[in-house]
C-alpha cells in the first residue's frame, strides 16, 4: 500500500488520441497523472484499455446526483447547457469524488417558444434586442459562467431575433467566452449557423439540415454537438402520439444529417442532452446515455476512434480544457479503465472496470446494481 495515495496502473493499454497503445504503466499522483511509480500501490490491469475520462458535451444539471451518475459511466467531465441561479451552481462545484463540470448558467432565450414556457424559467433569460444581449452576456459573466448558450427558433416561432443571436455571440466574446446555440428545427438550425456561435446542438427532427448550412459550418470552423440520443427519444415520444407528418425513417434522417456532417469536415462532439427535470420534454439518463450516443454515432458512420475523439481530446480542446481529455503526466487524473478494445468495437465502453474523477476512485455503476 502507497504511503502518499499515489496508485501505479500496470500492463495499461493506453488511448492517445488515434489508437491503443502497448501495455505500459501509468501513475496517480493525488489529483494528476503523475510520472514515478516507485512506492506507489500497483494495480495490475492485464491489459485493459486506459482511457482519459469522457466528457459529456451537453447535459443539464440539477443536484449533485447527476454529477455521481455522470461518473459511475466514466464520464468524468460534464458541460452543462442551462443551470440557474448562481447559488445553484455554487453549491454543485462543491460536490467532491464526482464528476466535474462547466456551465452556461440562465440561457438566453425568446419570449414566444417552448423554453419560454418552462416552469421557474425567470423573464431575465428573454432578448429581444442586441442591447438585451450584451446586457445577459455581462450579467452571466458576472456570476462566472463558463460560455454562453442561446436558444433559436425558426423565423416567427418566439425565439431570439437574428441579431440579438448575432450580438450575444459578439457580446460573449468580448468577454473570452464561447457560444452555444439550441437549434431543434431546421430553420433554428439556420439561424444558429448564421449566428456565428462556435458551437450549434442539436440535429433537427423535422426536416433536415440544409446543405448550405453544412457547408456555411465547414467554412466558419463550427462544431456541432448532435445530441442524437435526445433526438431519438424525442421522436419516440412522438411516435406515441402519432408520427410527425410526412416522416417514414425518422431516426435515419436525424443519423443522416449527422454523417453528412461528418462527412462534411464539421467537427463532431458527442453529447446526449442528459437531464432528470420535470419540465424536459423527455427524460435522458446521466452517464450511461453517452455510451448509446456512442452507439447512434457508429450508426451516423463514424468510426470508434473518432467516436472517442468526440468525447475526449476534442472537446477539451473545443472548450479549453487543457488539463484533461489526455492521458499525460501533468494531465488531471480524469481516468477509464475498460476490457476490450473500444478503438475497434465501441461499445467496450460499457464494460467499465475502474473510473477515477480527479485521482478518487469511483464505483463503476455496474458494480452499484444489485
Amino acid at each position: 500500500m502507497s504511503t502518499d495515495g499515489r496508485t501505479a496502473l500496470r500492463n495499461v493499454r493506453v488511448f492517445d488520441g488515434k489508437r491503443l497503445g502497448e501495455p505500459r504503466t501509468v501513475v496517480i499522483d493525488g489529483a494528476l497523472i503523475g510520472d514515478d511509480p516507485a512506492g506507489a500501490e500497483e494495480i495490475d490491469a492485464a491489459g485493459a484499455a486506459l482511457l482519459p475520462g469522457l466528457i459529456d458535451a451537453h447535459v443539464h444539471l440539477h443536484d449533485p446526483g447527476n454529477l455521481a451518475a455522470l461518473a459511475a459511466w466514466g464520464v468524468t467531465t460534464g458541460l452543462d447547457m442551462a443551470c440557474w441561479p448562481a447559488e445553484r451552481v455554487a453549491s454543485l462545484r462543491e460536490t467532491e469524488g464526482a464528476a466535474d463540470f462547466r456551465t452556461a448558467g440562465l440561457p438566453a432565450i425568446g419570449p414566444g417558444g417552448r423554453h419560454a414556457r418552462m416552469p421557474g424559467m425567470p423573464p431575465e433569460a428573454v432578448i429581444l434586442t442586441a442591447a438585451d444581449a450584451r446586457r445577459h452576456v455581462e450579467a452571466r459573466a458576472a456570476e462566472g459562467v463558463d460560455y454562453i448558450k442561446g436558444v433559436a427558433e425558426a423565423p416567427g416561432e418566439g425565439g431570439p431575433p437574428a441579431d440579438a443571436l448575432r450580438a450575444l455571440v459578439e457580446a460573449a466574446r468580448g468577454y473570452g467566452l464561447k457560444t452555444i446555440v439550441h437549434a431543434a428545427t431546421p430553420g433554428a438550425f439556420m439561424m444558429a449557423v448564421e449566428s456565428g456561435a462556435e458551437f450549434v446542438t442539436h440535429t433537427p427532427i423535422a426536416g433536415g439540415v440544409r446543405a448550405h448550412d453544412v457547408a456555411a459550418m465547414r467554412s466558419a470552423g463550427q462544431r456541432s454537438i448532435p445530441t442524437i440520443t435526445m433526438m431519438e427519444a424525442l421522436l419516440t415520444a412522438f411516435m406515441t402520439s402519432g408520427p410527425p407528418p410526412g416522416r417514414a425513417d425518422h431516426l435515419g434522417e436525424v443519423l443522416g444529417d449527422v454523417g453528412r456532417l461528418h462527412r462534411a469536415g464539421v467537427e463532431i462532439l458527442a453529447g446526449t442532452d442528459a437531464n432528470a427535470e420535470p419540465s424536459a420534454p423527455v427524460p435522458v439518463p446521466h452517464g450511461e446515455s453517452l455510451h448509446h450516443e456512442f452507439e447512434l454515432m457508429a450508426r451516423a458512420g463514424m468510426t470508434p476512434v473518432e467516436i472517442l475523439r468526440s468525447a475526449t481530446v476534442l472537446p477539451a480542446r473545443a472548450f479549453g480544457l487543457a488539463d484533461r481529455g489526455a492521458v499525460r503526466p501533468g494531465m488531471r487524473a480524469d481516468l477509464l479503465l475498460v476490457n476490450g478494445d473500444p478503438t475497434r468495437d465501441i461499445t467496450a465502453t460499457r464494460d467499465i472496470r475502474a473510473v477515477w474523477c480527479a485521482g478518487h476512485p469511483v464505483t463503476p455503476a455496474a458494480a452499484r446494481e444489485p
